[in-house]
């Protein structure tokens, strides 16, 4: 069985977020009204509303850097990943823990980076060489 993700938080300006999801991440735009934007997020449906973004705190061990707790994200492919990374870096996003290998030669080795979205939402992206990875321990 396949299934897909819904996810609903606030922003504060929905061009901006078009902009970003939109442009940057390079999401394709769902319905829509004046107060909220859908967006197939690589499968998955995110519904950003306008409003106030939810608290963070950087609570969550990430190696010795703290990150934004909570946070939401994404796994990807090795290239789809170093695509986005790239993407990200050309338009000047600015990174919580830049994109970076971690559990190198391990099981579970991944890519990771976290970027916030310009309201302050906090992103992860993992890369894997493969999706079967995921969850190796």
């Amino acid at each position: 069985m396949h299934s897909l993700f819904h996810l609903a938080f606030h922003v504060r300006d929905l061009v901006e977020a078009r902009r970003f999801y939109g442009g940057v991440l390079g999401c394709s735009e769902g319905r829509s009204t004046d107060t909220w934007v859908d967006f197939d997020f690589f499968g998955h449906q995110l519904s950003l509303h306008l409003g106030e973004p939810f608290a963070t705190r950087r609570t969550g061990r990430v190696g010795d850097a703290l990150v934004p707790m909570p946070h939401f994200g994404l796994i990807l492919e090795l290239p789809q990943w170093q695509a986005m990374a790239s993407r990200l870096t050309d338009a000047g996003t600015e990174f919580v823990l830049p994109p970076q290998v971690r559990f190198e030669g391990q099981p579970g080795e991944q890519w990771t980076m976290f970027f916030c979205d310009p309201f302050g939402n906090p992103i992860e992206v993992k890369g894997f060489r493969t999706l079967a990875a995921v969850y190796a321990t």
